[in-house]
């Protein structure tokens, strides 16, 4: 058998591997054009003074009449405040995963750190209604667990209304998604300690170093990169910051502070039944979402020497 009958054979094999692994990937291919650009073409109900029930050739062409209301909407800005607040506080967390990563990793019994790891993990994949039912049940002013606690204790004199309180409602808020996905955050640092050559480690202690030290030049500046590509990748994310947290959150009393813009689409749209405001926002928010990704990537290019996408 010659050499080129060899290179031959072994070529008509990569491409049928090849095709098999391709066609494994169609169904996701399909469901990714279906569920994520087939939407798109619902844009087009921004230019156009839509109502549900019309067919689209019975109503106007408006071209960016919604879009300059939209610009004109003072209610706009005071949701985009909530917003990006809540979207730059949400970036401060992403370092106590790496913190949590750290502690967990230097924990001596392992047991009790994979628990500790599987518990702060669990309430990731707990629906908002779920966390809103365990926070209603600990904090809410009339019965909550908390608040009893306290007043029998006579460490307050009325009960603490975190739920309903405007005041701290971005604090409180973050602080509810921190405790959701702090040990879901944490399994990535977990990965990239993983991924320290475990030589630094070795020859650390070899040289008299004490964990502490090991910590601070070794584990940390191997997660840094790490933290540095979530934090880019987040900032490209700045105005979706969810919205069924929101919804179910949501209050008359703290109405002002915990809107934000994925949540002011839903209630213009469905509760109010304007669809193309709604969507010119919509594309608005995804066009401005699209820029910062690719300004991050720019920046990371040059700052680091490659991008994050």
């Amino acid at each position: 058998m010659t050499h080129s009958t060899v290179l031959a054979r072994r070529n008509k094999k990569f491409s049928k591997d090849t095709i098999v692994l391709l066609l494994m990937a169609v169904p996701a291919l399909v469901c990714l054009i279906v569920f994520a650009y087939g939407p798109i073409y619902g844009w087009i109900y921004a230019f156009y003074d839509y109502r549900i029930g019309m067919p689209l050739k019975d109503v106007n062409f408006v071209g960016f009449k919604y879009f300059i209301i939209a610009i004109k909407d003072p209610d706009l800005y005071r949701v985009i405040r909530n917003t990006l607040a809540m979207s730059f506080l949400s970036l401060l967390i992403i370092p106590f995963g790496a913190m949590f990563a750290i502690f967990l990793n230097e924990l001596r019994f392992k047991r009790y750190s994979k628990f500790l790891q599987t518990a702060a993990t669990l309430p990731n994949f707990m629906s908002w209604i779920i966390v809103f039912s365990i926070a209603f049940i600990f904090l809410s002013p009339g019965d909550g667990v908390i608040n009893n606690i306290l007043m029998k204790s006579h460490l307050i004199s009325k009960p603490l209304n975190p739920l309903g309180n405007s005041n701290i409602t971005w604090i409180f808020q973050t602080a509810i998604r921190m405790w959701k996905e702090l040990g879901y955050n944490s399994i990535i640092f977990f990965a990239a300690i993983a991924g320290i050559d475990a030589e630094q480690f070795d020859a650390a202690k070899v040289d008299g170093a004490g964990r502490a030290r090991i910590i601070w030049n070794i584990t940390i500046p191997g997660l840094f990169p790490t933290l540095i590509t979530l934090l880019l990748i987040n900032i490209g994310f700045l105005l979706s910051n969810g919205f069924d947290q929101f919804y179910v959150f949501f209050n008359p009393l703290v109405a002002s502070k915990i809107e934000v813009l994925d949540y002011y689409v839903y209630k213009i749209g469905l509760a109010n039944n304007d669809i193309p405001f709604s969507t010119a926002i919509s594309v608005s928010k995804t066009l401005i979402s699209v820029v910062l990704i690719f300004f991050v990537n720019f920046v990371s290019k040059r700052l680091r020497g490659h991008s994050v996408i």
